[in-house]
């Protein structure tokens, strides 16, 4: 959306389908939309682990942002304080904070290349990983331990799971798959690996 107004009216309309349970404007105001113990249905149809309905199990917050520009000062301050609270609250560890273009990589590309998951991952709110693996690893397999889940149909899995990861870990690359990233993303499985019981009761 061109503006956090325009977000916030497209939230709540329900012509439109689609909402959150918060919105941060970019000077840091934010409004409080849904319960959090209420379902949201900000992430559509999407997958992380073993959860194949993220909307039912998350807490969406939605950035006003077109995914060109950096995320200015007054919201991620405010995005932090906010993560911080809600991770508190519900015991929600830094591995299981992630993208919407994580969860659905053959349709979301937000937050996108411009926003700083490294500054969430030393606050604490998010990872990175510590070093990395020796590369070796095929690329999918450890995309699939660390959390992705292959899309069905439609492009090249590897591609869009690979435009996934980039747009969080390595926002500069681009190009055919690198020792790097096979690297990076085995390094995030073996420091990261998905609770593969978090779809359980």
């Amino acid at each position: 959306m061109r503006s956090a107004k325009a977000a916030l009216h497209r939230l709540c309309d329900p012509d439109h389908e689609v909402s959150a349970h918060y919105l941060i404007a970019e000077d840091g105001q934010c409004w409080h939309l849904v319960e959090e113990a209420a379902r949201a249905w900000h992430a559509g149809k999407g997958a992380w682990g073993e959860v194949s309905d993220v909307n039912s199990r998350s807490i969406g917050i939605e950035l006003a942002n077109t995914g060109q520009h950096p995320f200015p000062e007054p919201q991620m301050t405010c995005l932090e304080g906010v993560m911080r609270r809600i991770m508190a609250d519900h015991d929600i560890c830094p591995e299981r904070v992630i993208a919407h273009s994580d969860l659905a990589p053959d349709r979301k590309q937000d937050p996108g290349r411009s926003f700083d998951w490294q500054r969430l991952a030393r606050g604490g709110l998010a990872v990175w990983p510590a070093g990395d693996g020796d590369g070796e690893t095929d690329f999918l397999s450890s995309a699939a331990a660390f959390g992705y889940v292959t899309p069905s149909g439609g492009k090249d899995a590897s591609t869009l799971i690979l435009d996934a990861f980039r747009q969080r870990f390595c926002p500069a690359a681009r190009g055919p798959q690198t020792h790097r990233d096979r690297a990076m993303m085995q390094a995030l499985a073996r420091d990261y690996p998905v609770d593969r019981t978090a779809a359980l009761p």
